[in-house]
């Protein structure tokens, strides 16, 4: 099964590709085809492959994290995830005003003007999409790849739980209002600013999903 793991987490087999057929794999890895497909069975079971009948095995997810993450994510309550994020969101934004690049700032700049010239649009996946990349992109800022890594997992499940959520007119204004203040903070290096900013954000998320109950 090493093998075969070290396949997908190596990139090799891309996600989304389809890996070679069984008999190929054994002739391949000079192993039985009993081995093969007892391993292939455990990686679609840790969530790396995904098994299609008739038409043959898909590489998933490069990384077992992501797959038990989301799965965990996937079965629990709205608001516990939710307050998941706020705990990640206001750390990772404290660490992103101390550590933040240029570039970082270029790159958060650049996703806050997409963000506010997609809000009017009537597409809520679309609007939903840009916001969860800035705030992939907030923490990205923080410095610390694995926090990074699991938020970008628990950020998948919240923009499937409120992706389709359309707010009041004022809740979006103020929505925006604090992104810029978030940018703001961490571009002055305040700290506790923009852990503020972080934790307002997602208490309003959730104020707004909860009137559409």
């Amino acid at each position: 099964m090493d093998t075969l793991r070290e396949q997908i987490t190596s990139g090799a087999w891309p996600v989304g590709t389809r890996i070679p057929a069984e008999h190929d794999l054994v002739e391949q890895l000079g192993v039985g085809r009993t081995t093969v497909r007892e391993a292939l069975g455990a990686l679609v079971h840790l969530g790396l492959l995904e098994a299609r009948k008739g038409d043959g095995t898909y590489v998933r997810t490069s990384s077992e994290m992501h797959s038990v993450l989301m799965r965990r994510a996937n079965t629990s309550r709205r608001s516990d995830v939710l307050e998941l994020r706020a705990v990640l969101e206001e750390y990772a934004s404290g660490l992103a005003a101390l550590r933040r690049t240029e570039d970082d700032l270029n790159r958060l700049r650049h996703l806050l003007d997409e963000a506010e010239a997609t809000a009017d649009s009537p597409e809520m996946a679309a609007i939903a999409e840009i916001d969860t990349r800035f705030h992939q992109a907030v923490v990205s800022a923080s410095g610390n790849t694995l926090l990074t890594e699991v938020y970008d997992v628990l950020s998948i499940a919240v923009t499937e739980q409120i992706g389709g959520t359309l707010w009041p007119s004022t809740t979006a204004a103020e929505h925006s209002l604090l992104h810029r203040r978030l940018v703001e903070a961490i571009a002055a290096q305040d700290e506790v600013g923009a852990r503020h900013c972080a934790t307002e954000i997602v208490k309003l998320t959730e104020t707004g999903t909860e009137r559409q109950k």
